[in-house]
């Protein structure tokens, strides 16, 4: 079975087109010198290959167990949890005052692609814990993040995320876990909570928290819902993990895919009270918890291509070996490997282009998270703010349907070897399912596109990031290079239909708030291959430019052109058909209601 090998020439690249700017002339980035980030890409390169990949079949085969709430891993990958918090990485891009690298979050989201494509399983322990960090560092109290932000950003203690309830999923205004006042510093919990990613497990000494509860006297709906850090053990007085607290692991829950990672029923109160501490202000705990959600689908749209790589390299490496019939207008009568069959080389460019362009969109909203937290220009970091609040749902959705393409896409590659366990192509689409689901749905995404960063403001923000995209695809236009052209003029066409979706949703709002959400997952969809389409097309004129400069592999190069090529001629024509269905008369909803409630 292949193992995985870190594609370090594409980040190298991804991370170039991400941002032109110097990053060590902002404030806090001044260590992160090219020879820094080459250091750091080559380093965990080298750690998800030799530690990560080879664990990865372990996890999915032999799965956490669960014993009168004592959950279990196996040696390796404790082993492995050790040595990942030996070298740093949980605290790659968190605050340097609690003990973080504080690097740029764009060469986080690039490391971060190793450790899912390696390992997704184990890759989401510290994805959660950083997020997690992120939210107490930014709403916590300076007694919160000194009591736990330190342990949490070496990786000694982990995080969760405590949203779900049963009757409580994407619904949130339904969440029943109580909050009742102890003492001046404390609250007691009582309620369950389902679906916790790593909420117990044996890798770190301390599990912290983040639960959404109600107070007594809270408002109904989201409006009533509060933030609570619930630590495992609550610390002593010398910040060790001190006193049990009351929140234990019911069960865990026998999933699809990500074997290796232990999804909890949390219980909490079960004896009196699970001790929690309140997170800024009652009642504003869905505001401060979408600091880490918000995080948290970035993430799960880079665990969806960096599994849709790791699938790629499994199905190039079979397609290269496997011998099978004679290539069509081949007169020699040699057998040929399938690689050579136009198929399923139809099939391997469809997964390679689809995964650049996931990647540097989602480079490219990470440099744009740096550029909101560390530019010196405060319009700048206004700027980098707006690119993100609009790119967030593209980047998780669109990634996550995409990944599962693709991810089936490698497992069709193997043909028949594909449907059985032992090849690993079917680990992949299995681990790949879930994107589309957790840190919300697709459609959740979808709505929070066109509710929040369309229809909110008149369709400014949205409006100002295509004339960004606009702009990117001039200059390409005039690279004298028809390879560059030709895909200048494709992706142009792509934006064109997105901006005629666009202007259909907001005229379909005025007369029918419903419309819109009806229309939502296509438009999603359109922005991903639009955007994507945006960035193939910066990659071929970076390209052309670096080639005509000498700079780097013309191999190399010329395969970058190559796949934005592709990308343009035939990911790019499903901008038409994802624009046409938006901009179609909706049925009417008695007709919808017939059909299927």
């Amino acid at each position: 079975m292949p193992e995985y090998i870190a594609p370090i020439d594409d980040l190298r690249f991804a991370l170039k087109l991400s941002n032109k700017e110097d990053l060590t002339t902002w404030p806090g980035f001044e260590d992160a010198s090219p020879d820094l980030i080459d250091a750091v890409l080559g380093e965990a390169a080298r750690f998800s290959k030799d530690v990560l990949s080879p664990i990865n079949y372990l996890g999915d085969q032999t799965p956490p167990a669960v014993n009168e709430g004592v959950v279990t891993t196996s040696p390796e990958w404790r082993a492995a949890y050790t040595q990942f918090i030996e070298g740093g990485w949980t605290g790659l891009a968190l605050d340097p005052s609690f003990g973080g690298q504080g690097l740029p979050q764009v060469l986080a989201c690039a490391v971060q692609e190793m450790w899912d494509a390696s390992n997704m399983a184990f890759g989401l322990c510290p994805m959660l814990s950083q997020t997690a960090a992120e939210a107490i560092l930014a709403k916590g109290s300076e007694e919160q993040k000194s009591r736990f932000l330190p342990k949490m950003v070496s990786g000694e203690w982990t995080g969760t995320m405590n949203l779900t309830e049963p009757q409580a999923g994407s619904d949130l205004s339904a969440v029943r876990t109580r909050a009742v006042p102890s003492s001046e510093d404390h609250y007691l919990l009582s309620g369950q909570k389902i679906y916790i990613t790593y909420g117990e497990h044996d890798l770190a000494e301390n599990i912290i928290h983040l639960v959404l509860a109600r107070t007594p006297d809270a408002p109904e709906g989201v409006k009533g819902i509060s933030l609570f850090i619930v630590p495992k053990f609550i610390p002593d007085s010398n910040g060790n993990p001190g006193q049990r607290n009351d929140v234990y692991c019911v069960s865990l829950e026998h999933k699809l895919g990500i074997h290796g990672s232990p999804t909890a029923v949390l219980s909490y109160g079960d004896n009196g009270g699970a001790v929690g501490y309140l997170v800024g202000e009652e009642n504003r705990g869905l505001e401060y918890m979408f600091i880490m959600m918000n995080r948290a689908r970035h993430a799960v749209g880079i665990e969806s291509y960096a599994v849709a790589e790791r699938a790629y390299q499994r199905s190039l490496s079979y397609a290269r070996d496997r011998v099978q019939g004679r290539v069509v207008g081949d007169t020699t009568g040699d057998r040929s490997p399938i690689a050579n069959h136009p198929d399923v080389q139809r099939m391997m460019l469809s997964m390679r282009s689809r995964i650049e362009a996931m990647r540097a969109l989602s480079l490219y909203t990470a440099s744009c998270a740096d550029r909101a937290s560390n530019h010196p220009d405060p319009k700048q970091r206004s700027l980098g703010q707006q690119r993100v609040d609009v790119l967030t749902p593209v980047v998780k959705g669109w990634s996550s349907e995409v990944g599962n393409e693709v991810t089936a896409l490698a497992l069709q590659v193997h043909g028949g070897m594909g449907f059985i366990e032992e090849t690993g192509a079917a680990q992949h689409y299995r681990d790949a399912r879930i994107t589309t689901i957790y840190e919300g749905t697709t459609g959740i995404q979808a709505a929070d596109l066109v509710g929040r960063k369309l229809i909110r403001d008149g369709g400014q923000m949205v409006s100002e990031m295509i004339s960004e995209i606009r702009n990117d695809i001039s200059l390409a236009s005039m690279q004298g290079d028809f390879v560059v052209q030709e895909i200048a003029v494709a992706v142009a066409e792509s934006v064109t239909d997105l901006e005629d979706a666009t202007q259909s949703i907001l005229e379909s709002a005025k007369d029918n708030p419903r419309s819109p959400f009806f229309d939502s997952f296509n438009y999603l969809m359109l922005w991903g291959v639009a955007a994507g389409g945006w960035q193939m097309a910066k990659a071929a004129r970076e390209a052309k430019n670096m080639l005509d400069a000498q700079e780097g592999s013309d191999t190399f190069l010329r395969s970058k052109m190559l796949s934005s090529l592709y990308y343009a001629r035939q990911i790019s024509p499903q901008s038409t058909a994802f624009s046409r269905a938006v901009c179609a008369p909706n049925l009417p909803r008695d007709d919808l209601d017939e059909l299927v409630a």
